[in-house]
């Protein structure tokens, strides 16, 4: 074990509020959905137990009509802002309104595969709550047959340049005087800015004025995109979700049906111009015009194709610590600036995962020695300046710990000769 092994497994550690991990102290206090499903999937390589209990955790939060909120406010922290005051959904406990990229399968199968021999009982207690979490955004998010966002937030790529088109019509001057956490933590030139801002809070008040009524808020809401990461997230995780239902026996054909539709949309998100996946305004029918890092999360999917591999490489080439979260040739790029160009480590674990799955264990492995030599030398932060491996955001980061335990750090001297 390393030094460096030694130092991830004290940030979880130090993260863990009895239950849940918070990504990092102060930034962010509470327990958010798709960062607390890679603690879980880190914690799994020394405390399986504790694995298990993030996700429960995570899933005990589940509203009646099957969304996993990405936001679960379990201790009072009146710093934050926006705080369950202003979401105001009535749950218990309190949550946000909208959902996470779906990860939560996929990494439950990874720790279910580490755990076969003590994990069924847990796992047969989660399956029944990720299914219905499925099926909600089947139900809910699939009607124009990707996946449709109504909150940048939900997409969890916060302020890329995919959302602009969509931003673009939303009214944010009306949303009163409020105090922003973020930028006392973060130098604010890394976060998004205060007109972004505004609009993402003009969002939130739309949700709360319509009492959180999910087709209430895509029908009628001021935004509404349709998101190539997590339709390809999604997909993936219709199809790790099947891979535990049969191992418990279960019949499976409901969550085959809905990856099968799944996949069958992806032509409506392939902007030909573009030569690539890309977001589109479900308002105005208008694809973004951007190429971004969700659109390489097609390889999770099993999406990939030459003329997508072409754009990857371009990109790649272009920079010199992983993949970009935007193009760094387009007059958007912005490398430090939050999901504006930065690379990170999360996002490079899952295209990973799914370059390994296809066969091609040379990107993967660069990608993990890129990767890891961005934690080698900096540390474990929120993300980094792809351009020149500057850190940025938040440090003692759980999800940059948990990608270093789980993949980056993982067989990296192979890894390193493989690249």
């Amino acid at each position: 074990m390393t030094s460096l092994d030694n130092q991830a497994r004290a940030i979880l550690r130090k993260n863990d509020r009895g239950g849940y991990t918070v990504p990092t102290a102060g930034l962010y206090p509470y327990q958010w959905n798709w960062d607390s499903a890679f603690a879980a999937w880190g914690f799994a390589t020394f405390d399986l137990p504790r694995a298990w209990q993030e996700l429960e955790t995570l899933m005990a939060a589940q509203w009646e009509d099957g969304m996993v909120p990405h936001i679960i406010f379990h201790k009072s922290d009146p710093g934050y802002f926006p705080g369950p005051e202003v979401w105001d959904t009535s749950q218990s406990p309190a949550t946000s309104g909208i959902s996470q990229p779906p990860v939560a399968a996929t990494l439950t199968r990874l720790i279910w595969e580490e755990d076969q021999a003590f994990g069924r009982a847990r796992l047969e207690a989660l399956y029944p709550r990720l299914v219905n979490w499925h099926r909600w955004w089947h139900e809910m998010r699939c009607g124009h047959g990707p996946v449709a966002i109504t909150h940048p937030w939900e997409s969890g790529r916060d302020n890329c340049p995919d959302w602009d088109i969509g931003m673009a019509g939303v009214d944010g001057s009306q949303v009163g005087e409020y105090t922003r956490r973020d930028t006392g933590h973060v130098d604010p030139s890394m976060r998004p800015s205060k007109a972004e801002y505004d609009r993402y809070i003009a969002m939130v008040q739309f949700g709360v004025k319509v009492g959180w009524d999910q087709a209430r808020i895509v029908a009628d809401g001021p935004f509404l995109m349709a998101d190539p990461g997590i339709t390809f997230i999604l997909l993936r995780a219709h199809e790790d979700l099947a891979v535990l239902g049969r191992a418990l026996g279960q019949d499976v054909s409901e969550i085959e049906g809905w990856a099968l539709a799944l996949r069958n949309a992806l032509p409506l998100i392939w902007n030909a111009d573009l030569g690539s996946y890309d977001a589109k305004d479900l308002r105005s029918g208008r694809f973004a015009g951007v190429l971004g890092s969700g659109a390489f999360l097609a390889y999770l999917a099993g999406a990939g194709n030459p003329e997508l591999d072409a754009q990857l490489m371009r990109v790649w080439n272009a920079v010199g610590f992983g993949i970009p979260s935007a193009d760094p040739e387009a007059a958007i790029f912005d490398p430090r600036r939050y999901w504006r160009g930065p690379a990170w480590p999360v996002v490079n674990a899952l295209m990973a995962i799914g370059l390994r799955d296809a066969g091609r264990g040379d990107l993967e492995a660069r990608l993990r020695a890129e990767t890891a030599a961005l934690i080698e030398r900096h540390g474990f932060y929120e993300y980094f300046d792809p351009t020149d491996g500057t850190p940025c955001g938040g440090h003692d980061f759980t999800w940059t710990a948990a990608i270093w335990l789980t993949w980056a750090g993982r067989n990296l001297e192979q890894a390193k000769g493989a690249a």
